[in-house]
């Protein structure tokens, strides 16, 4: 698109303290799958948008959010220390009942049902009826900003950082797609509590996705 640019990205630690904001009585507790990728950017904004944010990177830490936030980064190393850890079979069993989840970029792999391109042997969580192809628009120097249209999601068009961002390729009938680029490839995703995007909302300072993710949050707190 026109209002593309390129997007350099730097690298964000993937260390922590395992709870980043103080506790407020009535803020949703909301864990961020803290291996690898940024982490601490979406934990800023959870925060600024009133949550208790919890660093989640085993099944304990799992058992006291009421909503997770899977973040970008590499989905195959998300992947592989999910299963190290003990997580995977845990994060299947919260989704399953209904756990609110949203996933960006790598996140929105490990949510997707279906890989195309995926690493050898390489799983998912799952959860969302949908195709997403790896590294759909190219390496990390093909990264780029654009805006998008985001009248579903109320006011002005959304600006999206893609970085080896991935797209929704199919979506199976349990899925809803809600947000297409201008050329009508897919890069948002819902399916009941689930919500997955394949940009960065947190980098470039959108809220309106994670406030949308925080409404479903307390709904079922």
């Amino acid at each position: 698109a026109d209002s593309a640019k390129r997007w350099s990205a730097s690298t964000s630690p993937t260390w922590l303290p395992r709870t980043v904001s103080p506790s407020v009585a009535g803020s949703p507790q909301v864990g961020v799958l803290a291996y690898q990728g940024d982490v601490r950017e979406h934990a800023h904004m959870l925060s600024l948008l009133g949550a208790d944010v919890v660093l989640v990177r085993h099944p304990a830490e799992l058992a006291r959010v009421d909503g997770l936030v899977i973040p970008g980064g590499e989905s195959s190393v998300i992947d592989k220390l999910t299963r190290m850890f003990g997580m995977l079979h845990p994060l299947r069993e919260r989704i399953a009942t209904g756990m609110p989840v949203y996933g960006t970029c790598a996140g929105l792999i490990m949510l997707a049902d279906r890989i195309e391109g995926a690493a050898p042997g390489q799983q998912t969580i799952g959860g969302l009826d949908v195709t997403v192809q790896r590294n759909a628009f190219g390496a990390q120097a093909e990264s780029f900003e654009t805006t998008i249209d985001a009248s579903v999601l109320g006011g002005a068009p959304l600006h999206a950082a893609f970085i080896r961002a991935p797209i929704v390729s199919e979506v199976g009938p349990a899925a809803t797609a809600f947000l297409t680029l201008d050329d009508g490839r897919i890069v948002g995703v819902e399916q009941g509590n689930l919500m997955g995007t394949s940009f960065h909302p947190e980098v470039s300072g959108e809220t309106r996705l994670h406030e949308r993710f925080l409404a479903r949050v307390r709904a079922v707190a």
